[in-house]
Parts: C-alpha cells; sequence; structure tokens
C-alpha cells in the first residue's frame, strides 16, 4: 500500500522545523572566531623549585590566542591541598600581578601545592585605553638590574574577542544589565563559555584549572580607587564567609584594617562567586587602593606618598597568608603551609626590589 502523500502545508511545516532545529544545532556548537596571535610575554623569573605550564593545558580553547598565559607550579614536599593566586585579572591593577609575580619570585611551598597565574586575562595587558594618560610601563630596580612591567587595562582587547561588545551585557545567571564593554570584563564572565568570546574561554580554562587541579583555597587579586568602596576589603563566597571574618581579625593585630564583604547573590560572574559556586574551593578576592584610578593620571605607579606599590603588594600577601592560616585551622582542610612569603613590614623597610630576581 502506498504512503499517503503529505499535504503541502505539512511539509512546509516539516521544513520549517527541520531548519528551526538545524539553527538551534549551529547556535549551540557554534565557535567564535578568534584570531591567533601570540600572547604577550612577561619577564617573570620563577626562583627554583618551580615548574611551568600554559593555561591552555586545561582548556585548548585558549592554545595560540593572546588569552593564553604561563601557569606556575611549585610541590611542597609534604602532601597536602592546593592554593591557587590568580593576578592580572585587570591589566591596569599593578599591586594584584606584582604580588603574583613575587610569589614565583620568592615563595615556596613545604606542603601542599601553590600555583599562580600571575597574568588571568592576559590579553588585558596588551595595550592601554585611550583616556590613560599615564605611562605604558614601570620599572623596579632590583639586585640584577631596573626591570619593566606593562601597565595595561581593565577589559580584554576588543580587536582580541572575537565579537563586537553588545548594547548591553547581562552575565546568564545575573539581575543586573551592564555596559556592553563588560562584556570583556574576565571579572564578570566565569564560570566561562567553551567556544565563546575570548573573555569566556579565559574564564572557562580558569574555572576548569580549579576544578582539575582539586583547587582548596582561590584568590583573585585585585586593585580599587582610593575612595572607593571597596579598597581594603576581602571579597569572600558565602560559603567561607566565616574565614574571611577570622582573616580580617588576624590582620588587625598586624595593624591591616580590612573589611568584610560576601559576594552579592544577584550579581554573577565574578570569581569569587562563581568559584566558589562550581567548585568545591573555598574562594577569595581582595582589593588594595590604587592612586592612579582616582586621577586618571599615574604620577609615579611605584613610589606613591600614602600608597606606594610595595605597601599595596605587602597587603595582597599578608591577607592571603591570613586566610590559608584560618583555612588550615578548619577540621578536615588539606593544609597548606608557605614560606619565604613577605609581608607589609618587610617591603616597608626595604621595598619590592630585593625580593625579585
Amino acid at each position: 500500500m502506498m504512503a499517503p502523500v503529505p499535504r503541502v502545508g505539512s511539509m512546509r511545516s516539516q521544513q520549517v522545523a527541520v531548519v528551526a532545529a538545524l539553527a538551534v544545532v549551529a547556535l549551540v556548537t557554534a565557535r567564535v572566531a578568534i584570531p591567533e596571535r601570540a600572547p604577550v610575554q612577561h619577564d617573570i623569573r620563577p626562583a627554583a623549585g618551580w615548574k611551568t605550564a600554559a593555561l591552555s593545558d586545561y582548556d585548548a580553547g585558549v592554545a595560540r590566542t593572546p588569552g593564553d598565559t604561563p601557569v606556575y607550579v611549585f610541590e611542597g614536599e609534604q602532601p597536602g591541598g592546593t592554593v591557587f593566586v590568580a593576578g592580572g585579572t585587570h591589566g591596569n591593577e599593578l599591586a594584584g600581578y606584582m604580588a603574583a609575580t613575587l610569589l614565583v619570585e620568592h615563595a615556596r611551598a613545604t606542603r601542599g601545592r601553590l600555583i599562580v597565574v600571575p597574568h588571568a586575562n592576559n590579553s588585558a595587558v596588551s595595550y592601554v585605553e585611550k583616556s590613560w594618560r599615564g605611562p605604558a610601563s614601570f620599572a623596579i630596580t632590583t639586585a640584577s638590574g631596573a626591570r619593566t612591567f606593562r601597565f595595561g587595562t581593565r577589559l580584554t582587547d576588543p580587536a582580541h574577542q572575537g565579537e563586537p561588545d553588545p548594547p548591553k551585557y547581562r552575565h546568564p545567571a545575573s539581575t543586573e544589565d551592564l555596559d556592553g564593554k563588560e562584556s570583556r570584563n574576565l571579572d564578570r564572565a566565569y564560570p566561562g563559555k567553551p567556544g565563546g568570546n575570548l573573555t569566556e574561554r579565559i574564564a572557562y580554562a580558569i574555572t576548569g584549572l580549579i576544578r582539575r587541579e582539586q583547587v582548596d583555597v582561590a584568590f583573585d587579586f585585585h586593585e580599587a580607587g582610593v575612595n572607593s568602596r571597596l579598597a581594603m576589603m576581602i571579597v569572600a563566597n558565602p560559603k567561607n564567609v566565616d574565614l574571611a571574618a577570622a582573616a580580617v581579625l588576624a590582620l588587625e593585630g598586624q595593624g591591616l584594617a580590612m573589611k568584610l564583604e560576601p559576594s552579592s547573590p544577584g550579581f554573577r560572574g565574578l570569581s569569587h562567586r562563581e568559584w566558589g559556586d562550581h567548585t568545591p574551593a573555598r574562594a577569595f578576592l581582595f582589593e588594595t587602593p590604587s592612586p592612579a584610578f582616582d586621577v586618571k593620571t599615574a604620577g609615579d605607579l611605584v613610589n606613591h606618598a600614602v600608597w606606594p606599590l610595595a605597601r599595596r603588594v605587602g597587603v595582597h600577601l599578608a591577607a592571603m597568608m591570613a586566610v590559608l592560616d584560618a583555612c588550615n585551622g578548619e577540621p578536615g582542610v588539606r593544609p597548606v603551609i608557605l614560606t619565604d612569603v613577605p609581608g607589609v613590614k618587610a617591603f616597608s623597610r626595604s621595598g619590592m626590589g630585593p625580593f625579585l630576581r
């Protein structure tokens, strides 16, 4: 018996359904085309015992793109937990990536592991915004001579993103609309997206690193304006606010007044929120005050009269150690013991230079 001939309307409906299904598949599988360019190289000189990997080892989506960046690992002789540190989420927040760089060049783990990514968004340090009237680099005098470090900007380079900025940007889990350029802000893109724009790919790779390496404690080093509400603040995922509170009390004993704030439930995409929600890690973000942000001109990027770079770096490292001490005291937590991590007093005596190679 012959099969009935479908009606024209029915055929058209089927064709429309097939086209729609193919469109959905294409939408799901589409990958943003990212330009293949060599990532920026930095003058980072690891101390003995450090091993070097690449962010693309954790997700091939950033391989051969300006978002690839070195990952430094120090494995202690005794087993323990794993600590992750990200600097350079924003390429113009100097203390964040200099604190991370100093860890790689001076610190070591005696128990557990320390993993450091000094330039989490390597694209953001590859250019400076037109509104910036300060220098594109700064120098620090060390025992080996003057060393030059880049000054970048807050966002992924638009030439690297792979797609134009949308009119408005809203993180999929957020309740807030932001300016479209915030789609290039790494600290609005977590946990990231495979095959997405470059910022989403970087976020996805970092989240994957934290998950794959079974990170116990994760830190993101930032800076804010001197008069910003965020200056001298620890922001903690809600599941580990108690550990941050213990750290704040310990820092007060050292003469450092730090504020504490939990991650917002509605403002999403930030490291402390999404790392803590999407991985088992205890996640924290630190903000130190950068004088440059308030006047749009840097002056001396290193030797500010009130907030010199060395002091801000010291605050990051002191806050990290205070949180880590609190975590090490928790029942059931795999401990991590770090040594040769200078604090604020050491920097106030001699600056950063003696601690860099």
